[in-house]
C-alpha cells in the first residue's frame, strides 16, 4: 500500500487562506460499541470551499465518522459543530435540512423511478416537504430544479430513463445529483468511484471538480490517485484516531502514514 502513496499527481491549488471559522468542526468526538472504541476523541475541522479527503486502512473509523456527521450514528460523546451549531445526535432528516448531504458507498437510488423522479423527490423534500393535496407536477420550480441538477451531473438527456437502466457510473453520479438537490453546504462522498471503470472514474473526478466551485466537499476514497488529484488536504484515520493531516505532498512523505500503510 505504501507504493500507492508515491504517485505522480497534479495537485490542485492550495486551500485559500482566510480567517473565516470552519464550516464543520468536531471536538473530542468519540464513538464506542461496547468495549470497542471506533472513534477516540477526534478533533477535526474543514473550512468552506475546501475539498478534504479522509483515508485510512479498513477499520480506521472513516465510515463511523461519516455516519456521525450525517446522523446515522449518535456519538457516545463530543460535539459536531456545523455553522457553529452543535448537531451531534440529530437525526439524518434534520441534518439534511441544516445543509449536509451524503452519497453512500453502496448506490442508494430508487431503481424503478426515473432519473428525474429520483432527483425531484430530493429537491421537493428540501423546498416544499410533502403534501397529500397537491401533485408534484404543480411544483414547477421543483421540476426545473431537478432538471438543472441532472444537467449539472451529466444526466440531463436521461431524465426519463429508469434509474435501474443507467450504467454503474451513471447511477453513482445520479446519487451525487440526489444529494445536490437538497442544496447542501457540505457534501460527503463515500467511495464515489468504487467499482467504476477508468473512464467513469475520470468523469466523476471532473464532476467533483465542477461542483466543488460552490460547495465544501468531504470525501472518503480508497483510490489514492483520485485522492491525490482531488484533495487540497488529507486526514488520515487509524484505529479511531486522527493520525495525520496535511497536503497531498505532505501526506505522501509522512513517515507515520507510510508506516501505517506498510503494516496493513
Amino acid at each position: 500500500m505504501a507504493s500507492a502513496l508515491s504517485i505522480d499527481a497534479t495537485f490542485p491549488a492550495p486551500v485559500r487562506e482566510g480567517a473565516a471559522a470552519p464550516l464543520l468542526r468536531t471536538e473530542r468526538l468519540t464513538v464506542r460499541f461496547g468495549g470497542l472504541t471506533a472513534l477516540d476523541n477526534v478533533d477535526f475541522e474543514i473550512r468552506r470551499g475546501e475539498i478534504r479527503a479522509i483515508i485510512g486502512p479498513n477499520g480506521a473509523g472513516k465510515s463511523t465518522f461519516f455516519n456521525c456527521l450525517t446522523g446515522v450514528l449518535r456519538p457516545t460523546s463530543g460535539r459536531i459543530l456545523f455553522n457553529g451549531e452543535n448537531i451531534a445526535g440529530l437525526p439524518p432528516n434534520l441534518i439534511s435540512q441544516k445543509g449536509i448531504a451524503r452519497s453512500y458507498q453502496i448506490t442508494n437510488i430508487l431503481p424503478n423511478a426515473t432519473t428525474l423522479e429520483n432527483v425531484r423527490i430530493a429537491a421537493q423534500s428540501r423546498r416544499h416537504g410533502w403534501s397529500m393535496l397537491r401533485h408534484h407536477s404543480a411544483y414547477r420550480d421543483i421540476i426545473d430544479k431537478a432538471q438543472g441538477v441532472l444537467d449539472a451531473v451529466g444526466l440531463g438527456a436521461k431524465a426519463g430513463e429508469l434509474a435501474a437502466n443507467l450504467s454503474h457510473g451513471e447511477q453513482r453520479n445520479l446519487e451525487i445529483g440526489i444529494a445536490l438537490a437538497t442544496e447542501p453546504q457540505l457534501l460527503c462522498l463515500d467511495e464515489p468511484t468504487a467499482g467504476m471503470s477508468a473512464a467513469e472514474t475520470h468523469d466523476t473526478m471532473e464532476l467533483v471538480r465542477r461542483i466543488a466551485k460552490d460547495l465544501t466537499i468531504l470525501i472518503v476514497e480508497h483510490d489514492m490517485q483520485v485522492v491525490m488529484a482531488l484533495a487540497q488536504r488529507i486526514s488520515v484515520f487509524h484505529y479511531g484516531d486522527l493520525l495525520a493531516e496535511g497536503t497531498p505532498d505532505e501526506i505522501q512523505q509522512n513517515p507515520r502514514v507510510l508506516e501505517v500503510y506498510l503494516k496493513t
